[in-house]
């Protein structure tokens, strides 16, 4: 067979069209193809460079997917009263002032602390007379007459005692106890009278220690806290929470919820918060209906690695259970503030991949992703593809990268769908796309 008599039967296979719609366009056709087969020394081989030629490469377009925040925090804070609360350990997410008020109510201004007053007489005595870390027991205190005679003058006052039969001899650790777990006022003196001679030798060295530790809107009039003068502001109290929580034996007591010591036997905490969303103490203290106090720390787990270290202080509750809510609804409100963002599902489209000869193929994300936030922490997102090798179904094309706050988390984006070779048709019909 001639080589014209191949040419012709080539163009005689060709898909017909109608004449009067694509005549001069296939009459330009053909005048190519006859260039090209003149250029190429006959039909056999156009057909061979047509179907071998390299082809175009495909066009892959793509997007970031787009990413919501999550909900905006609402912290719970009471109404009346005061409230301060400071957290350490979430700067990454709250801020870098978290550690100092991350959330507050109230003011600042200084209100009576009742027998919160107690910690500040631990750490005075405990500054005095250390002890060798919290298993050790320290010296023995024998109490006095005096001492003993402290239950009837606090107990007429209707304040909190605690049995001190006559002749009691106990150890400062267990003295302590007593004094902070039940908040026990007749040992709150005793133990003052024992560290510094007089109760008001130790109101001098309170007010010495409280200077020499920045206290500086913190007034001490006596050990118990019972008078109205004994005075702070939230500031400072949760300066002192920090201080307390720093001291080993003090932190190790006002975690304890109940002790059996000699003499008083079984005291408890009045702290009953203790366990509840990380509480670990501190101490509790009231004068009366709408002067109740907590001041508190908590080591809350907020599902971002470690727990956040809380100290905060409520002053002013109205009523013990409803300074306990007060407390659980802030650091409840806090710990719902950190969520879970769904970002993206396996087979979530980013792109598409499409050739000249019409196939196509479309870039998904590979896996699920996530990330834990704060609040509505605005959440950024960068995708990063390359030239696809092989144009393969599954063949890994890219990555999406999220990032909230100190949190990142990525996929990778892979192809879905195969890209099919173009037909011999496609190639001899489309000469000026062939490389």
């Amino acid at each position: 067979m001639s080589t014209l008599a191949d040419f012709h039967d080539l163009l005689d296979d060709a898909p017909r069209e109608p004449q009067s719609d694509g005549r001069a366009g296939r009459i330009a056709l053909i005048v190519f193809l006859v260039v090209t087969f003149l250029v190429l020394g006959g039909s056999g081989g156009y057909v061979w460079w047509a179907s071998s030629a390299a082809l175009p490469a495909p066009i892959v377009t793509s997007q970031a997917p787009a990413a919501a925040a999550g909900p905006a925090a609402s912290l719970a804070l009471p109404s009346g009263g005061q409230m301060l609360m400071s957290v350490e350990g979430g700067g990454d997410y709250l801020g870098p002032d978290a550690a100092g008020a991350f959330a507050s109510s109230g003011g600042n201004d200084p209100r009576p602390i009742a027998s919160v007053a107690k910690l500040i007489t631990a750490l005075v005595i405990l500054d005095a007379h250390p002890l060798d870390g919290p298993d050790d027991a320290g010296p023995t205190i024998a109490f006095t007459e005096a001492d003993t005679d402290l239950y009837d003058r606090f107990y007429v006052q209707d304040a909190v005692v605690a049995k001190m039969p006559d002749g009691l001899t106990m150890s400062l650790r267990d003295s302590l106890a007593t004094m902070l777990l039940p908040s026990a006022a007749n040992y709150a003196v005793a133990n003052a009278r024992w560290a510094f001679g007089s109760e008001n030798a130790y109101v001098q060295a309170a007010r010495s220690w409280l200077s020499a530790n920045g206290l500086n809107d913190t007034r001490i009039v006596d050990a118990t806290g019972l008078d109205a003068r004994n005075i702070s502001t939230p500031s400072d109290l949760v300066a002192l929470g920090r201080i307390a929580a720093a001291d080993p034996v003090v932190a190790r007591l006002a975690a304890t919820t109940s002790i059996r010591v000699e003499g008083p036997g079984y005291v408890t905490n009045t702290n009953d918060l203790l366990g509840t969303l990380g509480i670990t103490g501190m101490k509790t203290g009231n004068l009366g209906e709408g002067t109740f106090n907590l001041l508190f720390t908590s080591t809350l787990d907020v599902g971002v690695g470690g727990p956040l270290n809380i100290t905060g202080v409520r002053l002013g509750g109205a009523t013990h259970d409803s300074t306990d809510e007060d407390v659980v609804r802030l650091l409840q409100s806090l710990q719902d503030g950190f969520h879970d963002v769904s970002l993206g599902t396996v087979g979530d489209d980013v792109g598409t991949i499409s050739t000249a000869w019409g196939s196509e193929a479309s870039l998904v994300l590979a896996r699920n992703a996530a990330l834990r936030t704060w609040s509505d922490t605005p959440v950024a997102v960068n995708l990063e593809t390359v030239t696809p090798q092989n144009y393969a179904d599954g063949e890994v094309v890219g990555t999406v990268t999220w990032t909230a706050g100190p949190e990142t988390t990525s996929s990778d984006v892979k192809i879905k769908g195969a890209i099919g070779e173009p037909s011999l048709w496609w190639r001899l019909t489309h000469p000026t796309e062939l490389g």
